[in-house]
Formats: C-alpha cells, structure tokens, sequence
C-alpha cells in the first residue's frame, strides 16, 4: 500500500471515529471493563462487563461507508468461518443475517436452528413466521428490519451457545449493529437478552423494561419458539412489541 492510500485510510478511519491501530495485544481488549447499559431511567447502578466489547465504530479500517457494503464486507471476512469448533460440528453454513441495512429496528437472536442452517436465513422455521406476523402486527415488513443471532453457526441439537463460542462470534455482531445503527434493538429471548446485556437475569425480569445498548434502544422479549410452546405469553410480546413502535416513533 503506498502513502496516499494509506493516508485515505487514516482518513476515513478518522470519520468513523477510530482513534487509531496498534499491534499491542491490549489494544485488542481495550473494551474490557467497559459498563453494562443499565434500564432507562431506572435508577440502577451500572456493573461491569465481563469480556471485550469493542465500542461502536470500532471498524476495520477497510470497511466501506455504505452500510450495505459494510454488512458485506464482515460477511466476507467472517468467510467460511473455522474459529469455534462449531465448524466441526455439524454445521452446514454461516447463518449471517438479513434485512435493510438502514433498518432502525433490529432483531437479535440466539442461534440458527435447523431451518436456518439449511436455507442460511435467520427466523425461517415455525419460530421465525412468527416472528414475521410479531414484525407485521406492529405495521413494518421483514425487509424493512435486520435479523442477526448472536452465534452464526448451528449448535448441534439446538443446544445453547457455550462461551467460547459466544466469545470468538459476538464481535461480528456488534460490528453488524454498529454498522446497521438501528433505533431499537429488540434481544429475543433469555440467552440473547442475557448475552447483550451480560446479566444473568431471567427474562421474565429483564423484559418490558428498555436498556441503552451501543447508540440503540434494546428491549428483551420472549423468543418467537418460546411463544409456540406457551400461547399465553404472547400478550407480554405485544405490549413489547408496543413499546418498541413507540419508540421508534
């Protein structure tokens, strides 16, 4: 790379907001000790996070301007991904993410099921048509909002997410918000809600309450598939759902 480059480099750098690069390891765990977002208004002292979560615009520097380049460009570098031993695991593909890239609502999830890992679409199942009717019901379309999960791969058997895996692939997401930018955040279910907001908390706690998470609004709900096997909690969803419509108003 010769110097102009690397000056239009520094440059745009500078335009997202990245102070700067260094090869010192701790550099690379300058999030750790950062707070975790406390509910709005609520009062709580904020504790602190365990792990590193980058700050947002924390980019690469080779990332594009435009969002839907940006989204592009992690989905190229995340590639055919043998970081975690999911890999290995009976995985079929990267479950990546879809929607608007300028979307200012955003779904969280946990991790692909086995729909996803055949189609490499988060939310195609039984969980994820529900999840369209929750989208529609509050007047918006799915390719009006993004739907990512914290994890990209399929664990085997549906099984929850183990730290390790947690901690090599939550760096694309947060690189996907913080490209995305959205308004509200909305954390579909426990281990999604837990995760954002390092609590372990239950849902039933963390829900109808909404927290401050990296420049967005976040509000915890139940998971689409846990609705299909308790009907009764939908009414708790909606008044959710209702919340976030305001919100985004």
């Amino acid at each position: 790379m010769d110097r102009d480059q690397v000056a239009e480099h520094l440059k745009f750098a500078s335009e997202l907001g990245v102070a700067g690069v260094s090869r010192d390891p701790a550099w690379r765990e300058r999030g750790v000790g950062r707070e975790r977002p406390g509910p709005v208004g609520d009062g709580l002292q904020t504790v602190p996070t365990q792990g590193t979560v980058p700050p947002p615009g924390a980019f690469p520097l080779h990332m594009s301007p435009s969002p839907a380049e940006g989204l592009t460009a992690v989905r190229t570098e995340i590639g055919d991904c043998t970081r975690c031993k999911l890999h290995g695991l009976g995985r079929r593909q990267i479950v990546f993410g879809v929607g608007s890239p300028t979307a200012d609502l955003m779904f969280v999830g946990e991790a692909p099921g086995h729909d996803e890992d055949v189609q490499g679409i988060p939310f195609v199942g039984r969980a994820g048509q529900l999840l369209t009717k929750i989208i529609e019901a509050i007047g918006l379309k799915r390719e009006d909002v993004y739907i990512a999960n914290v994890i990209k791969c399929r664990p085997p058997e549906n099984r929850n997410p183990e730290r390790d895996e947690v901690e090599t692939c939550e760096p694309f997401l947060f690189q996907q918000i913080d490209i995305i930018k959205p308004k509200v955040i909305v954390a579909l279910g426990k281990f999604g809600a837990q995760t954002l907001l390092r609590t372990l908390d239950p849902i039933s706690r963390l829900r109808g309450r909404v927290y401050e998470y990296r420049g967005a609004k976040l509000v915890p709900t139940f998971h689409p598939a846990y609705l299909l096997r308790n009907p009764s909690s939908k009414r708790e969803v909606w008044e959710d759902m209702k919340l976030v419509r305001t919100l985004l108003k």
